[in-house]
């Protein structure tokens, strides 16, 4: 997908992820990819990596400003309960925690928070 396009109608949230990726990178953000989780080892040890609800993409704005970015999909994407306390940890702390599903809902709320 371009950088900067919309995921299309529905597009699923690995999608909607390369996306943001993409689009974040084309304007210059330093932006990593966040994958969280738990596996067990061939030995049989468990192994977590990665915060419980932690968001999809880090991203840092050009002032600074930490940018938490979960990506759903765009039809039927929920929050779990995990990934809503969260996002709110980090706005609370005064970084930007922020839910999207497509670069226009990035865009239009990075225009909103004022980093853009």
């Amino acid at each position: 997908m371009a950088s900067g396009m919309r995921a299309g109608k529905g597009a699923p949230e690995r999608e909607v992820l390369r996306a943001v990726m993409d689009w974040l990178k084309a304007r210059g953000f330093l932006r990593w990819r966040v994958n969280s989780g738990a596996l067990e080892t061939p030995g049989g040890r468990h192994v977590r990596f990665g915060a419980k609800g932690m968001a999809d993409v880090i991203a840092l704005g050009p002032e600074g400003r930490a940018i938490f970015v979960e990506c759903k999909r765009e039809r039927g994407g929920r929050l779990s309960a995990e990934q809503a306390a969260f996002l709110e940890t980090v706005n609370r702390q005064g970084g930007l925690g922020i839910v999207v599903n497509s670069t226009e809902s990035l865009e239009r709320q990075l225009r909103e928070a004022g980093i853009i």
